[in-house]
């Protein structure tokens, strides 16, 4: 817990904590990147496990968490570079810090608490005045507001069964249509009524927030959250040097997927026929994926911070020669 710099306090319990920082299996002079630095929860125990000679870069686009990470890492600031940025650059931020590879990448995905629970973000379906915002970088000009009252119905139902998976995301894009033929949605609360009126009374009865999948819809849709993940991991992998780990931790099923299947091609990406009885394409691993099912929070940890309940930590290692590093792994048996 965190003061930023606008005096409000940065709340964010780090995920799966100790599973990602053992996970990194952590070099004390080595160089790491924190993709999502947040309010710098994972960033502290990194660096409490560097020696003088290691460093840490940490990359947020959000000012908020840029303000209370830069005072949590306070006591290590020889060590750390903050960078306000989308981890999508990545590569050009360490291109820019002259730095070649780094040997541990982590990314805690999604919305942080902070976010969910300051109102005039806008992420939260929990309150009813507060702007339909849900910027993840307060500098791009387009808001959930835009989507909402810009996209076509068709648009709408597009990112809502896609990205928020709702059994009712052609009715909800019709009513969020019909609703604001009337007037133009402006409020959190406005768009919850016109989602809730899409959805029959028993399911709300008995299901969660009949709003939450619409809003996560729109907040992907609208921060490319899915685009930059897909996008991102090939890039993250090659900056690790040997032996390096990626370590992303995911709360919805679509970032999981994304993870997964990368993590997987990457180990192996031979394009040849089951049928050869040699590789011919030239394609080489990359490395291993450590996880072979996702690392999940303990009874512990659910007890403490519910919000965890959907998270999900996978890890993959960067292996220049993945024959020479399962030699090593067979002995080691």
């Amino acid at each position: 817990m965190e003061e930023n710099t606008q005096g409000k306090r940065f709340v964010h319990a780090s995920v799966l904590l100790n599973e990602t920082i053992d996970g990194l299996a952590i070099r004390p002079d080595g160089i790491y990147v924190d993709g999502t630095l947040g309010g710098g929860g994972h960033s502290f125990h990194i660096c409490r496990n560097l020696t003088e000679g290691g460093r840490l870069i940490g990359i947020d686009q959000d000012a908020d968490a840029i303000g209370a990470a830069t005072i949590r890492l306070a006591p290590y600031a020889g060590q750390v570079t903050i960078v306000r940025d989308n981890y999508r650059n990545i590569a050009d931020v360490l291109k820019g810090l002259g730095i070649a590879g780094v040997d541990g990448i982590v990314l805690d995905l999604g919305v942080s608490s902070y976010q969910l629970d300051t109102p005039e973000r806008g992420f939260t379906y929990r309150e009813e005045d507060a702007p339909l915002d849900m910027r993840m970088d307060t500098r791009n000009t387009k808001t959930a507001k835009d989507i909402v009252n810009g996209y076509t119905e068709q648009e709408l139902y597009r990112i809502i069964r896609d990205y928020g998976e709702d059994k009712f995301a052609k009715n909800i894009a019709k009513h969020i249509v019909r609703a604001r033929e009337q007037k133009p949605l402006e409020t959190t609360g406005e768009l919850t009524e016109a989602i809730k009126a899409a959805i029959p009374a028993k399911v709300r009865m008995t299901g969660g927030h009949p709003a939450k999948r619409t809003f996560q819809a729109i907040r992907i849709e609208l921060n490319e959250e899915l685009d930059v993940l897909r996008d991102s991991l090939d890039t993250m992998i090659e900056l690790l040097n040997d032996g390096g780990r990626l370590c992303i931790i995911t709360f919805h099923s679509l970032e999981d997927r994304i993870v997964k299947a990368a993590f997987r091609k990457n180990e192996n990406p031979c394009e040849c026929p089951p049928s050869f009885p040699v590789c011919v394409c030239g394609k080489k691993s990359k490395g291993k994926v450590i996880t072979r099912k996702p690392i999940l929070p303990t009874e512990e940890e659910l007890a403490v911070n519910p919000r965890s309940g959907s998270a999900k930590l996978r890890i993959f290692e960067r292996r220049a020669s993945l024959k020479e590093w399962e030699d090593q792994t067979n002995g080691d048996e």
